[in-house]
């Protein structure tokens, strides 16, 4: 006889992440032999800093292959610490969670902070998995739609006043922005700092890109007045220092919430891995800033270029200031699900739908790909009419 499990509820309630599907099935086409030019996955095309992959390997040498305490070993909790302190961020190690990976981090924050029917407001275009890590803690959605305002959040205030109440559990906010790479003004997150208090709200800022900005220095929300007892600062490694598969991120927080999170967190992934955490300790040194901020002018370069391309093409772009995305405005219908998959299928160009964020008619571009091969992405989407 077979079983026919009876799965729970809330594994209805979410669909799997529009972006790892689409880089699946990037992956498909590329096994049968397509040369795809993949523009879908938020990976930096970089090595991991030397000294960081050195910092590993010193690590396992010197046999830091065991637990360590759960919320993350000393050395790197305080590192983190001195980190936020220089951003404005009143924080001490034990405001620190060390977590395999950012992903992790928001889990863990969003199950500790959200309970059945709570108020959960996004902006929009959000990342793909605010949502669903929303919906399984059984929260529920309010969205502020800031494509009218070029991606920036501070001609939207109005729009999110009207959204938040004093029913409202939860704001998260992301900036530098995935999939836009809008940057908000502080006059933006003193906004969100005026609502957040008037209405007692709590907040996750999620800054994993703060590093890749443009022209601009993001302002880290829980360095405001009034932020600190309420912003939950979530960052991590994989983006600034390309350290994707190591998998590890933080979360920073009064110590009310890190002691009730750390139920979640000891009970599920027990701690990230003891020597990745060590080379998060080198990757937090000066010694890897210049890498780093190498790194950062190659995606500017690269967003120059894509925009000039698409503006040669007549595609408005709305500007983005940081990360290492744009999101074009394609299709015109609305219908950006089969723009995307017709660029896949007859232009071998990997993109994610907007739809998946919050923004139907748009499309997610990563350009963590060399520029070779972003100029050949818009030759082939013009050479199929799709631009």
């Amino acid at each position: 006889m077979t079983h026919e499990f009876d799965f729970a509820a809330r594994v209805g309630r979410v669909e799997p992440s529009a972006t790892l599907a689409i880089s699946n099935l990037a992956s498909e086409l590329e096994a049968q032999g397509k040369d795809v030019v993949d523009l879908s996955v938020g990976e930096p095309d970089f090595p991991t800093p030397d000294n960081v992959i050195q910092a590993g390997k010193d690590a396992i040498d010197a046999g830091h292959t065991g637990y360590t305490s759960s919320n993350g070993i000393p050395e790197l909790r305080e590192a983190i610490a001195a980190k936020l302190e220089g951003n404005g961020v009143p924080c001490s190690s034990e405001n620190v969670v060390v977590t395999p990976g950012g992903k992790q981090g928001l889990f863990e924050v969003i199950q500790t902070v959200v309970d059945d029917g709570d108020e959960v407001v996004l902006l929009d275009p959000a990342w793909v998995s605010y949502e669903a890590m929303v919906k399984l803690a059984g929260g529920s959605l309010s969205r502020v739609d800031l494509s009218p305002y070029g991606f920036q959040l501070e001609p939207a205030l109005d729009d999110l006043s009207r959204a938040v109440g004093d029913d409202t559990e939860l704001l998260i906010v992301n900036s530098p922005s995935n999939p836009t790479g809008a940057v908000f003004s502080d006059a933006a997150l003193e906004g969100v700092r005026d609502l957040a208090v008037e209405h007692d709200i709590a907040v996750i800022s999620d800054e994993i890109y703060e590093r890749i900005a443009y022209g601009v220095e993001p302002t880290s929300l829980g360095s405001l007045d009034g932020m600190e007892d309420r912003t939950i600062t979530l960052n991590g490694f994989s983006k600034a220092f390309s350290m994707t598969g190591w998998r590890l991120g933080y979360y920073a927080a009064p110590e009310e919430l890190v002691s009730q999170a750390g139920k979640i967190h000891s009970h599920s992934v027990s701690c990230a891995v003891n020597f990745v955490q060590h080379a998060g300790v080198e990757a937090l040194s000066e010694r890897t800033d210049s890498t780093v901020t190498e790194m950062r002018d190659s995606f500017r370069d690269r967003r120059d270029m894509l925009l000039d391309l698409f503006d040669d093409h007549g595609v408005e772009v709305p500007y983005p200031d940081g990360a290492f995305y744009m999101m074009p405005k394609f299709a015109d219908d609305g219908d950006d699900q089969r723009w995307c998959e017709d660029a896949l299928e007859q232009a071998q160009v990997a993109t994610v739908p907007g739809s998946a964020f919050g923004a139907p008619g748009y499309a997610r571009i990563s350009y963590a790909a060399s520029e070779e091969r972003l100029r050949e992405a818009v030759d082939r989407l013009a050479d199929a009419d799709l631009i």
